[in-house]
């Protein structure tokens, strides 16, 4: 048995005591780190969540396209009129153009263009390829709104003459819809003439260098050329009615249908602006087509721009055509109309 001097006793304790309260401080010290550690992490969390409730700040792109011709759109990009109402929706614009439909709706189905414009045969060829769009609006009734061209001393007199001629166009526009309606009015189909598919600048450059019997061209094209005495209209006895739609990407218009409803509401402004401002809007037009203002205004004078949502007499002659392109091979999946459109978003931008 360990006998304890009272000296060796004290000492003992003292050791004791120290090992305790080391103990101590250790526990001490170990709580408050984890406090301190849950409560960073506390912190932390709160201003993650604070961070995740707050916008992110990144502007929504808007990729607007025009398609040629006298567009209002040029009108609203040459004022601003729509990077100034998107900037407001956090929405900025990027503008692009194309000659024609076609190249328009390759450039839709890779995401490219969310809001733009198609002339009846692009927009038929898209609806039955079942291509990513929906009509929101119509902004031309397109009465004629093309015509057979040729040189001024053709053979060429009347729509019958054409049979076995060589006929420049962009195949799948409202000019390839227009020459398969007028021949068909007069007893041909398209079949009876050659057609060369042509984008207008290159079918212009060719039509003047005589390798193309006739041309189906649109304005300014017609305009230009039969006033510089370069060609001559074949006219036709039947009226044809080529509408142009005002479209949308379906999932930009699901994704953002307040940005589809104020481009609406801009290109309404910007009508009524050109309408209103005939001489400056001709300029502006000059400036962009390098034509002279004189062939501008006599071009626009042919025409008025409108938005409404789709008339019958409208959705009439689109069910018709995209009949006429089935029967003709031109598209291979029937369509209905009608079906592709949806009047909501012009009928809220124009209350």
């Amino acid at each position: 048995m360990v006998k304890w001097t009272r000296a060796g006793l004290v000492m003992a304790l003292a050791v004791i005591l120290t090992f305790v309260v080391a103990a101590c401080g250790e526990k001490k010290d170990s709580a408050t780190d984890k406090s301190a550690q849950a409560s960073s992490q506390t912190t932390e969390g709160a201003a993650a969540s604070d961070e995740s409730s707050k916008p992110s700040g990144d502007k929504i792109k808007v990729n607007i396209a025009i398609n040629g011709g006298l567009s209002p759109l040029i009108i609203a990009q040459a004022k601003g009129f729509y990077e100034e109402a998107f900037s407001k929706l956090n929405a900025e614009v990027v503008w692009s153009k194309f000659p024609s439909g076609p190249p328009l709706l390759e450039s839709l189905v890779a995401g490219r263009v969310d809001l733009s414009f198609l002339g009846d045969g692009a927009t038929i060829a898209g609806l039955s390829n079942k291509l990513p769009f929906e009509i929101i609006g119509l902004n031309s009734e397109g009465k004629s709104s093309a015509r057979l061209l040729v040189p001024p001393n053709s053979p060429i007199q009347k729509l019958e003459d054409v049979k076995g001629k060589t006929i420049g166009l962009p195949k799948g526009t409202v000019a390839n819809v227009y020459l398969i309606k007028v021949l068909d009015a007069v007893g041909l189909s398209i079949s009876d003439v050659n057609v060369i598919n042509l984008q207008m600048d290159d079918a212009q450059a060719a039509f003047e260098s005589g390798k193309l019997d006739g041309w189906v061209a649109w304005d300014l094209y017609i305009t230009q050329n039969v006033n510089n005495g370069k060609a001559r209209i074949v006219e036709s006895d039947t009226t044809v009615l080529s509408p142009t739609s005002l479209i949308a990407h379906t999932k930009f218009a699901k994704e953002h249908p307040e940005l589809v409803v104020e481009f609406l509401k801009v290109y309404k402004q910007t009508v009524d602006y050109q309408l209103a401002h005939a001489d400056e809007a001709a300029q502006i037009f000059s400036e962009q087509t390098k034509m002279s203002v004189d062939t501008v205004k006599q071009v626009l004078a042919n025409s008025s721009p409108i938005l409404s949502a789709y008339t019958q007499d409208a959705l009439n002659a689109q069910q018709a055509s995209s009949d006429i392109l089935l029967e003709n091979k031109y598209i291979k999946n029937p369509i209905t109309f009608k079906e592709a459109v949806n009047d909501t978003f012009v009928t809220q931008a124009l209350k």
